[in-house]
């Protein structure tokens, strides 16, 4: 669903401008604002709002905004954190329908600033005001001269609007993306500083500026977010306009794991599910602001691959070696050429050079553009990598290698040679052109293998079925009759089963019964476990007992396991001993959660010390499709292992794709009532034992504390 929207266009573009606390110390934050305005020539009305002076800074002022004589679109309040809230009801009462407010000292400085904080929200909500802030740097809009904000990187004259928005929930950090972007010939239109969002949030700002016609991209700035759901319709929308959000995330270090009941829950930090939320929708994650202007420079380029596969042009060996690696290293592929392309190389490339790819020239950049007049048609790669000339055949160089760029719609990547500083003309020439002119490898390779994932995402989107992928079985009725806590396992395999699991075959029974036993109700071997909600994690209990293979070992499991389990919880329920087969292949770990913030996603990992010790663990949202959970199961760091390997069997992949695809609608459908839900281990079988490609040998759903049956 598309979330509702608000009408920001007055706040964006205001046409009148409130300066409530307006001062004539235009080196102070109140006085900053109306100084920066009348320096760069805002267009508009200005309306200083001072009880204690007739005019502030050469314009008349007025002692409160009722006295304003005409109706202002935006009020920019720059007083003290106490005086906010009155200023608030006065903007409501003159129809204000917008305020920026600057000052700090809310909930932001913690529990002495809770007290404002109460009152700032009580004034909103009386006033009807929407406001930005507070403690921001406030909104500006580059084009209109509307600096409803403060801070020295406004004062930079060569500001132009381009097709960027910038919005950052740190004041400091937004200015610095607006200033380091701009020296790097990204210019925005708009910048919005968050503030504490005590009204106005991150996903209002971003939403609205992804139906601007006058932005093409967003570059945001994010600290933290409880609001995971949002984060993800977020992507998902600017995935759609084909718009991406290019965002620096920080805080991410040292966030405590959750504390769960499941394996699955302890192996999920929370940036990981930020992760998850950025690699499925419109997102560019970049590391530093560098990285943040070589992506939007490519996005603004406007031509996007088809694939993954790129073809490197140099006259230098040691560079073409350089990009080639950086390439790889950043999920990019570098084939050989077709046989035609090779063919008519070789009349152009001499021996001593290379003909593969990297193709080296050598320093010989006359050939160069006949070379490229070759490889633009190389239907094998779908982006190229140019190493420019340098020295004074650069300005020959130019218009020749523009003609042939322009004729293909394939993303050309110009490795700029010159030394930094020299030639700059050139350079601008090009990236006017849209192409962009990394000086490094490194960079090159971390833009682009960015820049290639939404292009990849977005081409996904545009090519799917619409439809979707089916429900491979209907949401199933199962009673959990109100209750909180850990299932036992064998309720807990049964939810599986209902929703097409396969779980091992079992049967539960009293120690009495399994004392008079004549013969074992399950075939030899056999895991012996004690069924208890009560000892969701029967290994630490010493209550289970495996590969029991005679019916005297299975008596005194049964004895060993009900006496380690009452040593363990003296308390504890004990529903009987559970008989089960035995199972084998390869070991994994399946779960979901429920997550609080993002809603449910489901986890696979492979078992032992990968998952729990290396932390080998795929994550995605619920509900999943096939080829989705496929994906999941490739970027394990050991999917060899169930590729088969040193000689072992391929394991039953589509088989563990069904068991995800299962279970993420089952945490869906049951999201209300189930908090997680934990397969360790699923054990999966070669793929030529029709029928039984995957079993689960363990399980425990978990409930949620405040379980709602739906």
């Amino acid at each position: 669903m598309t979330p509702a929207r608000i009408d920001l266009s007055r706040l964006l573009t205001p046409q009148s401008i409130a300066i409530i606390g307006a001062s004539s110390n235009n080196t102070s934050i109140s006085g900053q604002p109306l100084r920066l305005m009348l320096d760069v020539g805002y267009p508009g009305k200005l309306f200083p709002v001072n009880p204690r002076r007739d005019e502030v800074q050469g314009i008349k002022a007025y002692p409160d905004a009722q006295s304003i004589p005409e109706p202002c679109d935006v009020a920019l309040v720059a007083v003290s954190a106490a005086q906010v809230p009155q200023a608030l009801r006065d903007c409501g009462k003159a129809k204000i329908p917008f305020a920026v407010v600057l000052a700090g000292g809310f909930e932001e400085i913690g529990e002495p600033g809770m007290a404002m904080h109460r009152e700032l929200k009580a004034a909103i909500k009386e006033s009807g005001v929407r406001v930005v802030g507070p403690n921001c740097i406030g909104v500006a809009n580059i084009a209109t001269r509307a600096f409803c904000a403060f801070g020295g990187a406004l004062y930079d004259k060569s500001l132009e609007p381009g097709p960027v928005a910038v919005v950052s929930q740190s004041g400091g950090v937004g200015l610095s993306m607006l200033a380091h972007a701009h020296a790097r010939g990204v210019d925005s239109r708009y910048i919005v500083s968050c503030g504490n969002e005590a009204d106005l949030n991150f996903f209002d700002f971003c939403h609205t500026l992804l139906g601007q016609d006058d932005v093409k991209l967003i570059m945001a700035y994010l600290e933290s977010s409880t609001e995971g759901v949002k984060l993800r319709e977020l992507g998902q929308r600017a995935l759609a306009v084909g718009k991406p959000i290019i965002l620096l995330k920080v805080g991410n270090s040292g966030a405590g794991r959750r504390a769960a009941g499941s394996h699955t829950g302890k192996l999920t930090a929370d940036y990981t599910l930020f992760k998850s939320a950025f690699r499925e929708g419109g997102f560019i994650e970049a590391q530093d602001l560098n990285e943040l202007a070589d992506v939007a420079k490519l996005v603004l380029g406007g031509r996007y691959p088809k694939g993954r596969n790129i073809g490197v042009l140099t006259g230098s060996g040691g560079w073409g070696v350089m990009a080639a690696e950086a390439y790889e290293r950043n999920g990019l592929h570098l084939p050989l050429p077709s046989v035609e392309t090779a063919e008519k190389l070789k009349a152009v490339v001499a021996d001593y050079g290379s003909r593969g790819n990297p193709i080296d020239t050598t320093p010989v950049y006359g050939k160069q553009h006949t070379v490229l007049e070759i490889i633009v048609e190389e239907p094998n790669w779908d982006m190229l990598h140019v190493r420019s000339a340098g020295g004074p055949v650069l300005k020959e160089w130019l218009p020749k290698f523009l003609d042939i760029a322009q004729r293909t719609e394939k993303p050309i990547i110009v490795g700029w040679a010159p030394s930094p500083g020299l030639d700059l003309d050139i350079k601008h020439e090009l990236e006017k052109n849209g192409i962009y002119c990394p000086s490094f490898a490194a960079d090159a390779g971390r833009a682009l293998g960015l820049f290639t994932d939404f292009a990849m995402k977005r081409q996904k989107l545009l090519t799917q079925n619409d439809s979707g992928a089916p429900r491979p079985v209907e949401k199933q009725a199962l009673d959990f009759a109100g209750g909180t806590g850990a299932l036992a396992e064998h309720v807990s395999k049964q939810c599986l089963a209902r929703y097409g699991i396969p779980v091992t075959r079992e049967v539960l029974l009293p120690l009495d019964a399994i004392l008079s036993l004549e013969q074992s109700p399950v075939s030899f071997p056999v895991a012996v476990k004690l069924a208890s909600a009560d000892i969701p994690h029967k290994t630490e209990a010493d209550a289970v007992r495996l590969n029991v293979k005679t019916l005297a070992e299975l008596k005194a499991a049964a004895q060993a396991v009900t006496a380690g389990g009452k040593k363990f919880a003296p308390d504890a329920h004990i529903d009987g001993i559970s008989v089960q087969e035995m199972a084998s292949g390869v070991e994994l770990i399946v779960g979901a959660v429920n997550d609080p913030h993002f809603g449910p996603y489901v986890m696979v990992g492979l078992g032992g010390v990968l998952t729990e010790v290396l932390h080998d663990v795929s994550h995605r949202f619920a509900p999943v499709t096939a080829a989705t959970a496929r994906d999941m199961l490739a970027e394990l760091k050991g999917a060899k292992i169930l590729d088969g390997y040193r000689g072992a069997p391929p394991v039953d992949i589509d088989a563990i794709a069904n068991v995800l695809v299962r279970l993420s609608w089952l945490i869906s459908d049951h999201r209300e009532q189930i908090a997680e839900i934990d397969i360790n281990p699923l054990f999966a079988q070669a793929k030529h034992n029709a029928g039984q490609g995957v079993v689960a040998a363990d399980a425990l759903v978990m409930l949620r504390a405040d379980n709602n049956q739906s």
